[in-house]
């Protein structure tokens, strides 16, 4: 049975945690908890199969063989540095935004197996967009494993570190450029004569419908939106206008600016 123990059970790591269980079977794995609201430790261990609430972040490596650091930024440097004293190796998975692995390494101990990631919120629905780099000790089955783990939320990929500030500006802020074209998509209905309601709806499963059909057919997008632009027709109409009012140079605009962002954070 592997044992993962979660420090920090907000949304991310709880919802992290649930995908685990239902990817590996409840008998497959136990889970160690601590976060600094009590409460949310108890809440997720109430929602898994096999879990214990721990007195605190040492504790709850001590018990685990891989270690998922799902704290704030801020509070890493003093969680690091209670681990740091503990024996024994262990895979140190951070969801961290913005800490290095070579400061991870630092701070958990020179020994320890790190990997970074960077996931997306949703996550929260089994839908993340998420990809991980891994430290200098991490191992083939570290790397095999992290896969499993992250991939129990949504889709991941492995790469070099230093590509992962443009994740963050593509994935990992990407839902919100969704959200936005969601919202804007149903304005337009609205301004057309669709009730609210019905406007949401229809822009928000038209877009998971879409990128479901880029993903399941591994056709290029562009490749799709062609097969639907009849000529003279509707689509086209609407795709010149989208043209004309900027919308690729935004979106393209908006990853370089988070991605420049996130750089700048770090």
């Amino acid at each position: 049975m592997l044992s993962i123990g979660f420090l920090g059970c907000g949304k991310m790591g709880s919802a992290l945690a649930r995908g685990i269980e239902a990817s590996f079977g409840a008998g497959k794995v136990r889970f160690f908890l601590h976060d600094a609201l009590p409460a949310a430790a108890q809440a997720l261990a109430t929602s898994l199969k096999q879990a214990e609430v721990c007195k605190n972040g040492a504790a709850v490596a001590a018990a685990s063989e891989v270690v998922i650091l799902a704290v704030k930024p801020g509070d890493m440097a003093a969680l690091a540095g209670s681990l740091s004293k503990l024996r024994g190796q262990r895979l140190y998975v951070s969801i961290a935004a913005g800490i290095k692995l070579q400061s991870l390494q630092q701070m958990l101990g020179t020994r320890q197996r790190v990997i970074r990631c960077m996931p997306n919120t949703p996550a929260l629905v089994g839908a993340g967009a998420s990809a991980f780099a891994c430290g200098k000790n991490a191992t083939k089955a570290d790397a095999q494993l992290a896969q499993q783990l992250l991939g129990a939320v949504g889709l991941v990929e492995e790469v070099p570190e230093k590509l992962l500030d443009a994740v963050t500006g593509l994935s990992g802020s990407g839902p919100a450029y969704g959200f936005t074209v969601i919202e804007a998509m149903a304005d337009g209905g609205v301004l057309m004569g669709l009730p609210r309601a019905t406007a949401l709806r229809l822009a928000a499963q038209t877009l998971l419908g879409a990128a479901k059909l880029v993903l399941d057919s591994g056709r290029h997008p562009a490749v799709l939106r062609d097969e639907v632009a009849s000529p003279g027709g509707t689509t086209i109409a609407g795709i010149n206008a989208l043209e004309e009012g900027g919308l690729r140079k935004a979106v393209i605009a908006a990853v370089r600016r988070a991605t420049e962002r996130s750089q700048e954070l770090g």
